[in-house]
């Protein structure tokens, strides 16, 4: 007989346990901008979330647990979305995405600002902090760089692929850094869009550049 009460309690139990997650998970990102992850331990995590620190455990052995998580969700995502926007993006013709290469990277760059933004707690705590360089950000750079490169090729056409990885990196420290404090900092709305803009309107120029220096003859 009280096997058949069980599953009476399974869902809602369930719906408890992920809400009680994702309580943990917006506590924990709020108190790591507030204060920094090196200064946010998980008793002042559960103390903020009004949980028993033995809760939090429940659901996560430590502090850094909670970070990769986070961290696990915001790549995930700007994965996702970059995906379909590079596949979208083979759709068009070649000529008239050369042409229009400085809004083509200005949707790219605020791809991403996006994302950062809606994670600004987060973003900020790792920016402020050592957890960003030891983070699992390196294992999406190749990723991300594998995109990047395809994007290029895109752009430009075939070409010599050591310039293209080159010029990748070169692309993704420049764009992106500029993405990362536009999202870090306290920028409005109006400021940081001014500024992804104008960064994608340099890189446009330095790949038009690079077309018209394609284009000229060979000199002996």
């Amino acid at each position: 007989m009280p096997q058949k009460a069980a599953p009476q309690h399974r869902r809602p139990t369930q719906q408890r346990a992920k809400e009680t997650r994702e309580h943990i998970l917006g506590t924990a990102a709020r108190l790591f901008c507030e204060r920094g992850i090196a200064e946010t331990s998980t008793n002042r995590i559960a103390a903020a979330a009004g949980l028993s620190i033995g809760t939090v455990y429940r659901y996560f052995p430590d502090r850094a647990a909670i970070v990769d998580e986070l961290l696990e969700r915001l790549l995930e995502n700007t994965d996702r979305r970059f995906t379909h926007w590079v596949s979208d993006l083979s759709q068009r013709p070649t000529p008239q995405l050369l042409l229009s290469a400085p809004q083509v990277l200005t949707e790219m760059l605020e791809l991403f600002t996006e994302e950062l933004v809606a994670h600004a707690y987060l973003v900020r705590a790792l920016v402020g902090g050592v957890q960003f360089y030891s983070s699992g950000i390196p294992e999406f750079e190749p990723r991300l760089r594998l995109l990047v490169k395809v994007l290029l090729i895109q752009l430009l056409g075939p070409g010599d692929d050591h310039k293209y990885d080159m010029m990748t990196y070169v692309l993704i420290n420049t764009g992106f850094a500029a993405v990362l404090r536009t999202t870090a900092l306290e920028v409005d709305d109006h400021e940081r869009r001014e500024a992804i803009a104008m960064t994608a309107q340099m890189i446009g120029a330095w790949l038009d550049a690079e077309v018209r220096a394609a284009q000229l003859p060979d000199t002996p």
